[in-house]
């Protein structure tokens, strides 16, 4: 029944729901935002600068970073619906250690920034591969999607590939990938970020292989 129900919509050149975020067609994806509460995520400072708002993770106030807690990650894909202010500077953190305040240094960071004075724009690996041009836009949701697969990373705006950067072999400085947790940033009092239908997907280890 259920598939002549769709063939007949198909037929009729109507288009069914589009498969949510988490599923992704796929058991390999999990969900790690339940849509209500910040289980399984803990803020390094002012925590009450993240809230749940309509079913996403809203940033907002002073500088904090909300960590996905739950467990440190090597090789991985992630999938957020992603919407930024006008102005707002946000970023997602990637194999980066806890840290109870402060900036930091450590991981790569996939800038969120469309409008911000900070002429790096999203997309960006901060300070590593620079973006000048943001190809999204201010309040409208975007998709990021970022694969980190040994020193590789990869970071998709909207399913189109804007960052593929291997680390150069004996790289210097402390943005390296390696293994660590998962954050988000709330950057400053101008910026509003929210964060919807994030999923996970662990990879297995090159290492291994």
């Amino acid at each position: 029944m259920t598939q002549l129900l769709l063939a007949s919509l198909f037929s009729l050149g109507l288009h069914t729901t589009a498969t949510p975020l988490t599923s992704d067609n796929t058991e390999e994806w999990k969900s790690i935002f339940d849509g209500k509460t910040l289980q399984g995520w803990k803020a390094n400072e002012q925590p009450d600068n993240w809230t749940v708002e309509n079913g996403a993770i809203s940033g907002h106030g002073s500088r904090s970073h909300l960590y996905y807690v739950t467990e440190e990650l090597d090789n991985f894909e992630l999938k957020s619906d992603v919407m930024i202010n006008k102005g707002g500077n946000s970023g997602i953190y990637v194999h980066i250690a806890f840290h109870e305040e402060g900036w930091f240094f450590d991981g790569h960071e996939v800038q969120i920034n469309n409008t911000h004075r900070d002429p790096v724009k999203t997309g960006s690996l901060w300070a590593v591969v620079k973006l000048f041009d943001s190809p999204v836009q201010d309040d409208e949701w975007f998709r990021v999607h970022i694969k980190v697969e040994g020193q590789n990373i990869v970071v998709r705006l909207n399913n189109k590939v804007v960052i593929d950067y291997t680390e150069p072999v004996g790289a210097a400085g402390p943005r390296r990938l390696s293994k660590g947790y998962l954050a988000l940033q709330q950057h400053d009092p101008g910026s509003r970020v929210r964060f919807r239908n994030i999923a996970l997907k662990k990879l297995p280890d090159t290492a291994s292989e």
